[in-house]
């Protein structure tokens, strides 16, 4: 068994079984990868993918169990590297990232911004996506960190820490009804049309919650995963936008008023996470604390060592986070 045939099977998994984009990939040829499969599964005795012709049209039952240990193996690999490299040159590699549009968009830039300052020879990688894909791709180890409000707490592999909590903001015309309320209600706000985050977006199960409690359906015109997208469907008439405070900027959207609306929702906590068994090299310590100052390097090990949710709340449950 060779581990450049445990990264083929992995790849290709992750490929949608396509041997020619995963050759393409990894710039090798499609012959070659198809070649060390099939050498691995006549060693195991166990087909990993099965076949319809030349066509791999499935994972079998054998072959996700052998997938998940070749993850693993990959990643002990990957921390290999990763703890070498440390000691070769502690400022320079990469650091990769998944998060949310509004993370990226709103949150991060003070960050992302300074880190590059300091580590200039660190390359820097953002996915965006759904907080069901970013989770994901922390979990096998695609990403280092994932940054989300929603969905982090479904994959028990990974270490998550509070960063901030945050409320929203009903988004509407200068001239909208609801800007004349000294103040609102779910009972005001249920009365019109509304525009806000895809059900598993940044803190939409707080919102559904909050009308739900009160016996109210609201009715909900569109929805989004970009906060940018919702606040232009408002501009053009379709509703009233309800959004994350922070995706507010009151030069950019100085047409639109945003009414607070913290006393009505619950409020959200944003993550930041990592896969257990993650070696932390010395820049992704800064890059936490930069990003969650009360995240200091001994905190983010102490949590390191936690072992369940429970004790995880336990660590951080009397630590004052930030309100944005």
């Amino acid at each position: 068994m060779k581990l450049q045939q445990l990264r083929y099977i992995w790849e290709v998994a992750h490929h949608d079984l396509n041997v020619s984009a995963t050759a393409q990939s990894l710039y090798t040829s499609q012959p070659g990868i198809s070649k060390q499969i099939r050498l691995l599964e006549d060693e195991l005795g166990v087909e990993i993918f099965s076949r319809s012709g030349k066509h791999l049209t499935r994972v079998t039952p054998g072959g996700e169990a052998i997938l998940k240990t070749a993850g693993e193996v990959l990643r002990k690999v990957e921390s290999i590297k990763q703890v070498a490299q440390e000691y070769c040159n502690e400022k320079k590699g990469s650091l990769s990232i998944a998060t949310t549009h509004t993370q990226a968009r709103y949150a991060l830039p003070p960050t992302i911004k300074s880190f590059i300052n300091r580590y200039p020879d660190v390359s820097l990688h953002m996915h965006q996506g759904t907080p069901m894909q970013i989770s994901e791709l922390a979990a096998d180890g695609t990403v280092d960190f994932a940054i989300a409000t929603e969905a982090l707490e479904l994959f028990s592999d990974l270490i998550m820490m509070p960063c901030y909590k945050w409320n929203r903001a009903i988004i509407v015309p200068k001239d909208h009804a609801l800007a004349q309320l000294s103040e609102l209600t779910l009972e005001d706000i249920a009365l019109h049309p509304i525009v806000t985050y895809v059900f598993g977006f940044t803190g939409r199960s707080k919102l559904d919650e909050a009308f739900i409690e009160k016996g109210l359906a609201p009715k909900v015109v569109f929805t989004a995963a970009d906060a940018d997208v919702i606040k232009t469907y408002v501009r053009l008439g379709l509703g009233i936008g309800i959004v994350a405070r922070m995706a507010y900027d009151e030069k950019l959207d100085s047409d639109l008023v945003a009414l607070d609306a913290s006393h009505l929702f619950k409020a959200s906590v944003t993550k930041i996470g990592f896969r257990r068994g993650t070696f932390l090299r010395g820049f992704m310590f800064d890059f936490i604390e930069e990003f969650a100052p009360h995240l200091t390097k001994s905190v983010v090990e102490e949590a390191y060592q936690r072992h369940t949710k429970l004790e995880l709340d336990d660590l951080f449950e009397l630590i004052e986070l930030p309100v944005y």
